[in-house]
Formats: C-alpha cells, structure tokens, sequence
C-alpha cells in the first residue's frame, strides 16, 4: 500500500524533531558531565586520559554534522560574535605581554569558549534545553550531596604532597579530632611529612579547614557553593512545568541538599548567591513583597548559621587583591597584563571577575567581557516581557535568576574564564535559539544604546570599588 506524500514528509519531519540535537547534544553532555565531575581524578582507568579535549572534540563533530544534516541551524546566538571578539582580545594581551605564553593559555581558554559556542549553536529546541538543565540540576544536587557527607564525616588525618606542582591532601586512615589537630604528626606519621586534620569525603576528597569542597573547578568552598546554588532555579522550573508530588518532591530534596552543602561551604558568597538566586525567582513569580518574604524565610537558616568565625582576615585578603587589580589596570588600561597574568604580578588571584577581566584584559576587555554578561540577562529578560510561549518563560525566569547568582557570586571569585560561567552564558544561547524555533520574530539586539548602559555600569563599578578598596587599605 501507497503512503501519501504529505504523510510520510510528516512523519519524517516528527522523526527529524525527536532527533534535533541529537549528535551535538550527546557530545555536550559528556563534556558538561566531565567538566563537573572530573571522573579522571579519582579514577585510576581515566587518569592520564583528556577527556575534556575528546569529549569537546566529539561535541564539536556532532554540531558539524547536525549542521550538514540541517536539524541545526546556522544562526547565530547574539552574544557569538561578542565572544568570538573576546577571545581574540585575550589572545591580542598576550601578544602584546606574555606572547610565550600564548600556545598554553590559548589551550586552557578553548574549552569555555567552545562549551559556550557548542550550548549556544548546537541545541536549538525546549527538549535540549530541557534535557540540559536536568542533567545540570542532577549534577548540582550530587555534588551538594557530596558535600552534605563530607561536612556529616569524621576526621582524618592526610598526608600533604606534591603532584605536578600541585598540594594534594591524602587520608592516611588515622582518626584524629578537630580539637586534637597535632595528633597527625605523633604516631603513625611519615618522618619530614606535613599533615592536615580534615573530614573525610567521597571518592578521595576531603574538607580544607573544615569547609567542604570537591574537585577541579570546584576545590574551592566558595566555587562549589556558587556551583550548586545557581543550579537551584532549575529544579523551581521544573516544578513549574508541572506541579506533580514528585516534582514537589525533587525540588524538595535539591533545596535541602543544596541549602546544606552551601552551610557546610562556610561560603558568605554562597549565601548570597542562595539568596540572589531565590529572591530573583520569587520576586519576578510572586511581586516585590510576597517574593522578598519567601526568599528571604527560605534563606533565613543558612544566612543565620552558614557563616564562619575569622573572616575577618579572608576579608582583608580579597579587598588587597581588589586593590592590586585597579592598580594594574591603573597602570595598563589599554591591554592589561595580559590574559592568565594576574598572578604574575600577586601571589593570589583577584577574587572578583569583574576586576580580574579589568586587570588582565584592560577597558576593551572589561567592555566586551561585560557585554556579554549584559546579553546574557537580556535574553531572558525580553523572553519574560515578550511572553511567547509558557515553556519560555518557565525557563527564562529560571535562566535570569541562575545569571543573577553568577553575578553576585562572581563579584567574590574569579570567574571570569571558568566553564560553569560559561556554560550559563551558553545556556541563554539556547533559549534565545529555543524561542526563535516557535517565533521567528523574536530578536535580542545589543545596539550603541546598550553598549553605552555597559559602559556607564562598568564605568560606576570602578568607581565603587576604588573607593571602597580605598577607604579599606587607605590611599
């Protein structure tokens, strides 16, 4: 029997749009899932192996052939040229200060740029998105989960060495107490060793003075609260998609793992990431005074019992590193120091992204970096005020809320180049291609208009952190 041609072009059209996404999304994903979890350093099998490369290669192979197939179109995100722009600069800076430097710094800068460029190009539908934002939103609530066991563990002592120039704590498998730290250097240790008293976690990880931690990009407490709590919209969205007992449930479960992890972190700026992120979604969904309340009741045990006692020299600490950033740029606002530079002119790094990208890219650094971030929240915000479609504006408010905590948090950490940034900026990509699917129309420009609201807030940020820097240190 005959089938009509009309039937059968829409039946491979249906097939066509459970497959869009297909080959670069299964690449993506590994690469996110690899990115996060950094399997191949706690696995002897993976150890040695570039995962990152390969599977950022083979991402890129399926966004080649999704295009050569048509499933994804060529159309590019509104922040791809600024990005492209972006990636030039840093390499231009170090031309111009560390051209030694360019091969290796050029290798460490390809992976956010090609996991921002992949997100924002390859997946192209409300599905991907979707499928995305769960596998960020497992991953967050693992890694919270992580945390949640390493801050409920015992004490340990662990051996200090060096690996390829690298401090690595190991757990020797003697107790020892948080009151007793000494105990790890009495019996049972290694002659001319360094130890360290610290709780025990999974998959050889342990605390760093007590603050719970994980691995890679997330070895700092601070990061890892950052991680998770940006992750936190997403489990609201899906809730909002439909509002089940189980996913009741789910967002349950992530707001209390995540909420622990993040008291665990001892992290100040993860409290204020937590809350940013929560006060965004609950002001937007419910008003100004209803959303304030929730977040704020909601915040209110971590904000009360999260903090940790001599901060005071962690403060100091960050405000010097503030200062030695306006200074360089001060001293270089044309090309910076140059990109990776930073610690080549102080022993700790910025601990602020903003600064940082002022420091070592100079003002048409800032600027483009800047602008990028600016997009970023654009997206989602003309998705809310243009209303398309319900699914847009579940994931835009999500998405804005999530951007919001990046930029809080990123204010106290340096951010600027890390992957989980990107991978956010990137995600925005998606929703912007996701909505143009259902609505050619929709458009996001960044015109001379919008560069000068870049250029004025750059500009008043400077001017607030010099004289808070200022009145800090002293001129």
């Amino acid at each position: 029997m005959a089938i009509p041609v009309r039937t059968a072009t829409t039946s491979f059209l249906r097939r066509r749009s459970w497959a869009a996404d297909m080959f670069a999304a299964v690449g993506i994903l590994a690469l996110v899932l690899v990115d996060y979890l950094r399997p191949q350093e706690y696995l002897p099998l993976l150890q040695g192996i570039p995962l990152l490369h390969i599977t950022t290669g083979l991402a890129l192979l399926g966004l080649v052939l999704d295009l050569r197939l048509g499933v994804t179109r060529p159309a590019p995100a509104p922040h791809l040229v600024p990005t492209i722009l972006f990636a030039v600069w840093c390499m231009i800076t170090l031309v111009v200060r560390a051209p030694d430097q360019l091969g290796l710094r050029a290798l460490a800068l390809s992976t956010p740029i090609a996991v921002y460029v992949l997100l924002a190009q390859g997946i192209q539908t409300f599905r991907g998105l979707q499928v995305l934002c769960g596998l960020l939103l497992a991953i967050g609530v693992a890694l919270a989960a992580i945390g949640v066991d390493q801050g409920l563990s015992h004490w340990g002592c662990h051996r200090l060495t060096i690996r390829a120039g690298h401090e690595v704590m190991s757990y020797d498998g003697r107790p020892c107490s948080e009151e007793d730290l000494k105990v790890c250097e009495g019996e049972g240790s290694e002659p001319g060793s360094d130890y360290m008293c610290e709780k025990v976690g999974l998959f050889g990880t342990q605390t760093i003075r007590g603050r719970v931690r994980f691995r890679g990009t997330m070895e700092d407490p601070n990061e890892l609260s950052l991680a998770v709590g940006i992750v936190l919209p997403l489990a609201l969205a899906f809730l909002d998609r439909r509002r089940s007992a189980a996913r009741l449930l789910l967002f349950s479960l992530a707001f209390g793992t995540i909420g622990l992890c993040v008291f665990f972190t001892q992290s100040r700026g993860g409290q204020l990431v937590f809350l940013t992120v929560l006060g965004v979604y609950f002001v937007r969904r419910y008003g100004a005074r209803a959303g304030l309340l929730a977040g704020s009741l909601l915040a209110l045990p971590i904000l009360i019992f999260g903090g940790r006692s001599g901060a005071e020299g962690s403060t100091a600490e960050r405000t010097e590193c503030w200062w030695t950033g306006l200074h360089l740029l001060v001293a270089s606002p044309g090309f910076g120091v140059g990109f990776g530079q930073f610690t080549e002119h102080h022993a700790l790094t910025a601990h602020n992204s903003f600064i940082l990208a002022a420091a070592e890219l100079g003002l048409p650094g800032l600027l483009i970096w800047s602008s990028i971030v600016y997009i970023s929240i654009k997206i989602p915000v003309m998705a809310l005020r243009s209303r398309v479609a319900p699914v847009a504006t579940t994931w835009a408010l999500a998405l804005l809320a999530s951007m919001a905590g990046l930029v809080v948090g990123g204010m106290f950490l340096s951010f600027t180049y890390k992957t989980v940034y990107w991978i956010f900026i990137g995600l925005t990509g998606v929703l912007y291609q996701a909505i143009r699917r259902h609505d050619p129309a929709f458009t996001v420009r960044f015109g001379l208009r919008d560069l000068g609201i870049v250029a004025a807030v750059d500009l008043s940020l400077l001017i607030v952190l010099v004289g808070y820097t200022g009145s800090k240190l002293g001129w």
